[in-house]
């Protein structure tokens, strides 16, 4: 970028003076703390001087579209998305070594008057002033090995081969949040980081290459890629994961993804792919990444999912797809049946589940209940919302699952007798596991079934009927007491009067002999 006439402020940052900008279209910025894309360079009549006409991230930030009394200077997504600025009030931020200068190294120390330190370069000795220091912050740069420089306004990575120099042994980098404005950066810092393992590039508005993806042995150690907000596509994914021969983790949170074509010859090392708020993904978008050989943690948090099938696999059956997914989250959507749990039993290698705030979880009272349920249904789950599931918990909620649906089980054409158990298809699609669970703990028994009262009061009152034998004539009285103080009460009971033939009962309790 050609930068005239700068004003280069303490921290290093660039300010641009009103003199002039050139080659800045598509170059980030950063104004007041608010992040930014140039669109347009130039006059703006009947304003004299020079502006920057910018795109903000935060479209509430701006005040128009792009367009001044009636001319359109530049475009934006939003209609109050973007603004004009002068030149002088806008940061196009410092390249990747002067920010983890300014971030890691040591600050000089006050040299002493005279201070001087004796070194041979060659054969000649040379006097140095301030030697110490500058040893120092070199040792300090070249031990780092996490750098994090989120929100440093890092624009690029500064002098050819200065980084690796710098900072050889860096593993892991945090850029989120920064001005750079394209891909091509990204691959000119890590290139000179041979070491690099996890890169977090969030919240940087990239342009990506539609060409040849980056030289061989770029990404050649790359284990973690972080993509959070930063607007890629699924083909850019792809395109950018080329040459990450080693990639185990792949973060893809909220960039309005829509996986557009399978994953054939990469993305085949990656065990954990994120493809949280990324609300365009539906059901058959999913089988597009199913067949992905080694990946063990899906997380589908927030992509308004409704429904999981897997068509390829039948009631009590395993499916192809996702074969080593041990770990799925699906929090935050809109499950709402529980055909979509059942189905959870088709995959070979669940063993976690998290699927808190969807409506099946949330709508039932009981959750305890629905927890119990969620077990039952499918076999080999170890872990559900992050709790483990012990070896008496699942046994109390196979069994509790058995007993729930056995009468629905019996009128669906379930039968104690092996030879006559023959449930309908219509059942057995409904609870896939229930007759599994009947071989392994047998068929549940009649007495299981019976359909006990709501427990309430009144269906555990005992009617006590009185009758005084030598009035023939008095009207026989009934009192309701609670079955439990009844039988506590009967050694307490004795005969109002000698009992006659026609007496319906023969004893009252004490409590209630002064009243008749």
């Amino acid at each position: 970028m050609d930068l005239r006439s700068p004003h280069i402020l303490d921290s290093g940052n660039v300010m641009m003076n009103d003199t002039l900008t050139s080659d800045v279209i598509g170059r980030r910025v950063e104004v007041n703390g608010e992040h930014a894309t140039v669109r347009f360079s130039g006059v703006v009549p009947p304003m004299a001087g020079l502006w920057l006409g910018v795109e903000w991230d935060n479209p509430e930030r701006g005040k128009h579209d792009g367009s001044h009394e009636g001319t359109v200077y530049f475009k934006c997504r939003h209609p109050t998305g973007g603004s004009f600025i002068r030149p002088n009030k806008v940061n196009f931020g410092v390249d990747f070594l002067t920010a983890i200068k300014n971030r890691y190294t040591l600050e000089d120390e006050p040299e002493e008057e005279g201070k001087e330190q004796i070194v041979t370069i060659g054969n000649k000795p040379v006097e140095t002033i301030g030697f110490d220091s500058v040893v120092k912050q070199q040792s300090q740069l070249s031990k780092l090995q996490e750098v994090s420089l989120r929100n440093c306004a890092v624009n690029g990575p500064g002098d050819k081969g200065g980084i690796a120099k710098a900072c050889p042994n860096v593993r892991s980098i945090d850029l989120s949040k920064n001005l750079l404005s394209s891909w091509d950066e990204v691959v000119d810092i890590a290139d000179q980081l041979k070491h690099l393992e996890v890169l977090n590039l969030s919240e940087n508005k990239l342009k990506f290459p539609s060409g040849s993806p980056p030289p061989t042995g770029t990404f050649s150690a790359l284990k973690v890629l972080v993509l959070n907000r930063i607007g890629i596509t699924w083909t850019e994914v792809l395109h950018c994961a080329s040459r990450c021969p080693v990639l185990e983790k792949l973060y893809l949170e909220s960039n309005g993804i829509v996986i557009s074509e399978r994953p054939t010859d990469v993305l085949q090392t990656v065990k954990l792919l994120d493809l949280s708020s990324n609300q365009l993904i539906d059901e058959n978008q999913l089988f597009l990444i199913a067949y992905m050989p080694r990946l063990e943690q899906l997380i589908l948090s927030d992509i308004g999912l409704a429904s999981i099938h897997f068509p390829d696999a039948g009631i009590g059956c395993k499916t192809s797809m996702f074969p080593s997914l041990q770990y799925l989250v699906l929090n935050d959507n809109r499950i709402s049946q529980w055909s979509s749990i059942n189905e959870l039993d088709k995959l070979q290698s669940l063993h976690a589940l998290s699927c808190t705030r969807n409506p099946l979880t949330e709508s039932s009272k009981d959750a305890q209940t629905t927890r119990q349920f969620i077990i039952a249904r499918i076999g080999q789950l170890r872990t559900l919302n992050k709790c483990a599931i012990q070896r008496e918990e699942r046994r109390g909620a196979e069994l509790d699952y058995r007993k729930a649906f056995g009468n629905e089980w019996k009128k669906a054409g379930g039968h104690q007798d092996p030879d006559k158990n023959r449930p309908n298809e219509e059942f057995l699609a409904a609870h896939p596991r229930y007759q599994s669970l009947c071989l392994k703990y047998g068929a549940p028994e009649d007495g299981e079934l019976k359909v006990q009262q709501p427990f309430l009061l009144k269906n555990q009152l005992l009617t006590l009927k009185i009758k005084h034998p030598n009035q023939l004539d008095q009207k026989v009285i009934e009192k309701q007491l609670p079955e439990e103080e009844t039988k506590a009460r009967e050694t307490e009971t004795r005969p109002i009067m000698a009992p006659e033939p026609h007496a319906s009962v023969l004893s009252v309790p004490r409590k209630l002999r002064r009243n008749y």
